[in-house]
């Protein structure tokens, strides 16, 4: 069997990686699409896995749309050469491909957001989602017990390694902060600002205080933040995630990474996600907070306060062993799911419980 899997942004590697390291692995192909977005390109050759980069996204509104029809008739294109059995992705693009070329479409979603969803949701074939509170995606939905971060950092597949520290330059025990901003050029960031330059220096400052800080970003960092950017291969990021004593910011994707990891995390957001706003509820992995200027501030100190917490290690871990009982190996799923394509689609609406078997 060959799978397409289309890569909208550096996460979707991590992703669909043990995917396509399980299928390469059982004598099938994996082709992967994608845009040169951050650290996109670095991780695939990273991996080694086969693919093309369609270039660099488009930022503005008009961009966008031109997008939508460049970006899909280019995964026709591969499609044509490559000859994919199914298509999977978490971006819209190999959603419409696969109506012109008669093949099932798998769709991760967990951003949902709406305007994407319509565009993508008369093409695909299936949408996996989480089973926490979202808005309904009707008959082609199928919820797993996880969240999409799982897919990688589940442990059945991710062993944090401890000589990272001497990579960023720690010690053991040694308190560090990871700092993430985002570039607020995707189509769901429209209208979002994020954290203010003040309140930039503001956390640097007072994190500082208590810990080392390290910062993460997609865009280029002002001038009085530039020594504090983390000198790390992206493949390894996750490391020192793992072993990290807060993560503020705001990424959604690391913050959840971190929850995954038993990493307490604080993100800021003025719709926040679903999944987020889960982690904060079920499992009190997760701290959200708007974009406001007062509620910045209030993400602050609240992270000065989770380091000056003597156990907040300890009660984090806590909390990630009881959510990790609770999910399913998402990777073991969806290797099921794909490869017992479409009966897996009967079972799992037949019987939601069966998932259980990827506990």
């Amino acid at each position: 069997m060959r799978y397409l899997i289309d890569i909208g942004h550096p996460a979707h590697v991590h992703y669909f990686k043990n995917l396509a390291f399980t299928l390469t692995g059982q004598g099938h192909e994996v082709f992967f699409t994608c845009r040169d977005k951050d650290v996109t390109i670095q991780l695939l050759q990273h991996y080694k896995f086969r693919f093309i980069s369609f270039g660099k996204p488009f930022r503005s509104v008009p961009g966008k749309i031109f997008g939508m029809f460049y970006f899909t008739f280019r995964i026709i294109q591969v499609s044509f050469s490559f000859r994919p059995d199914m298509l999977l992705n978490a971006t819209m693009y190999a959603a419409i491909a696969s109506r012109v070329l008669g093949k099932p479409h798998l769709s991760l979603e967990d951003t949902f957001n709406m305007e994407q969803v319509r565009l993508y949701l008369p093409f695909t074939t299936c949408i996996l989602t989480g089973d926490y509170n979202h808005p309904a995606m009707g008959r082609k939905e199928i919820k797993y017990s996880g969240y999409q971060e799982l897919l990688y950092l589940h442990p059945d597949y991710f062993k944090p390694d401890i000589s990272v520290l001497d990579e960023i330059g720690v010690k053991e025990n040694e308190p560090y902060v990871v700092l993430r901003f985002v570039s607020w050029t995707a189509s769901h960031d429209i209208r979002h600002k994020g954290i203010s330059h003040a309140n930039k220096i503001l956390a640097v400052r007072e994190f500082s205080k208590y810990a080392r800080v390290y910062i993460t970003s997609e865009s280029e960092l002002p001038d009085p933040l530039k020594k504090y950017r983390i000198n790390i291969e992206p493949h390894r990021l996750h490391h020192a995630l793992a072993f990290a004593s807060l993560i503020f910011g705001e990424s959604a994707t690391m913050v959840s990474e971190g929850a995954m990891l038993g990493t307490p995390g604080i993100y800021i957001d003025n719709t926040s996600r679903f999944y987020t706003r889960d982690l904060e509820e079920r499992y009190n992995l997760v701290l959200n907070f708007s974009e406001t200027e007062s509620d910045q501030v209030k993400a602050v100190e609240a992270g000065i306060e989770l380091l000056k917490g003597g156990k907040t290690r300890e009660k984090w871990q806590t909390r990630h062993a009881k959510m990790l009982s609770e999910k399913i190996n998402v990777t073991g799923f969806l290797v099921w799911f794909i490869r017992n394509w479409p009966e897996s689609f009967r079972v799992m609406k037949t019987d939601p419980g069966y998932q259980c078997r990827f506990k």
